[in-house]
């Protein structure tokens, strides 16, 4: 039995459905899946269009597709619609989660965001990776032959830790800015979970107060200084509350990232150039990451398995996908490579 799809907000060829998980503490949960198929078209007969079937961007009738899957990062959902589409345009079946307590699957009972172990997203990768195979085989009677997981920033972190835990189940990994470690010394490190500890132990959901300037929110968002539409309740200025127990829980993925990762399959690694992370705005945050220190970021990236590659780019944002159109273009032809080399079955005459 094939998926059940609903239109989902973002329009022409986006669906979703809920995939139901095990209820935690605050009760049921459920995870969104994101699908994107391209609205149907006549079939071409120009040289180009005839072309590109020749030297097979889109993958032959009954043969096995490629698929991605998409993960969001912290206070963030899916709305990459230009992410979609290039994937779609190169023959490779897009899908996108939205997490527990994110976006589309945030509920009104809920704490958004709000786990205690980064493991409990085991759950919503599985299911979600299980439902786009069956999507798959239901509409060509095949399983996918390729399938690539991509995530950004903390679902970067969740990605990496689960790719570690579950080998073999996909076949390479894109790391858009991932959060791999704690910013600061390991004295502030060790500092911060000195401090953490009692809080977390007694009162897990207790809302930290940290500093929260919007910086990253200006830079992207078309209310700013940015490009993209936002959902204020899915994607808020200043991000969700900052709870005990789920910095904690991060913590603790930070501190198995520098024990080192076995991950067991080629990774990407896409990257600002350089940093901008300051308590005042500076213009040079519309063309820099001005959430993370990239030094740290691309140096905990070689702890990650054997087989890693790092891509900087000048000008890009935190989310590289979401910087100024010529950088992204940058960011978007080495994703190009990146496929055409480890997302895309090769088809025997």
């Amino acid at each position: 039995m094939g998926i059940e799809w609903r239109p989902d907000h973002l329009g022409d060829g986006f669906a979703l459905t809920e995939l139901e998980l095990d209820p935690d503490e605050e009760g049921p949960c459920v995870a969104t899946l994101v699908s994107y198929a391209p609205p149907a078209r006549p079939a071409a007969t120009d040289w180009r269009s005839i072309l590109r079937r020749w030297i097979r961007i889109e993958p032959p009738a009954n043969k096995p597709a490629s698929a991605v899957l998409y993960v969001h990062g912290w206070s963030d959902y899916f709305f990459q619609q230009e992410l979609a589409r290039f994937f779609a345009d190169r023959g490779v079946a897009f899908y996108a989660l939205d997490l527990r307590k994110y976006g589309r699957s945030l509920r009104d009972w809920q704490t958004p965001g709000y786990v205690t172990d980064l493991s409990e997203y085991d759950a919503d990768i599985t299911a979600a990776l299980d439902a786009l195979t069956t999507d798959i085989l239901s509409r060509t009677g095949l399983q996918p032959a390729n399938v690539t997981l991509m995530a950004h920033s903390a679902g970067a972190l969740v990605a990496a830790l689960w790719a570690h835990r579950f080998p073999g189940r996909v076949d390479s990994l894109i790391l858009n800015s991932p959060w791999l470690d704690t910013q600061g010394s390991a004295i502030l490190r060790t500092t911060t979970q000195g401090l953490l500890e009692p809080i977390t132990r007694f009162r897990p959901k207790a809302r930290l107060k940290l500093p929260e300037f919007g910086f990253y929110w200006r830079s992207i968002s078309n209310q700013a200084d940015g490009e993209w539409e936002l959902n204020p309740q899915w994607r808020p200025q200043f991000g969700f509350p900052i709870r005990a127990g789920w910095l904690t829980a991060v913590l603790a993925g930070h501190a198995q990232v520098r024990r080192g990762l076995a991950i067991d399959v080629p990774v990407l690694v896409l990257a600002s150039s350089r940093s901008t992370v300051s308590p005042v705005w500076n213009d040079a945050m519309l063309s820099s990451d001005s959430v993370l220190d990239v030094t740290v970021m691309t140096h905990r990236a070689m702890q990650l398995g054997s087989h890693v590659t790092v891509c900087r780019f000048d000008g890009a944002l935190h989310d590289t996908l979401l910087s100024p159109p010529p950088v992204r273009q940058q960011v978007y032809a080495e994703l190009e490579r990146w496929i055409n080399c480890y997302s895309r079955p090769a088809y025997p005459d």
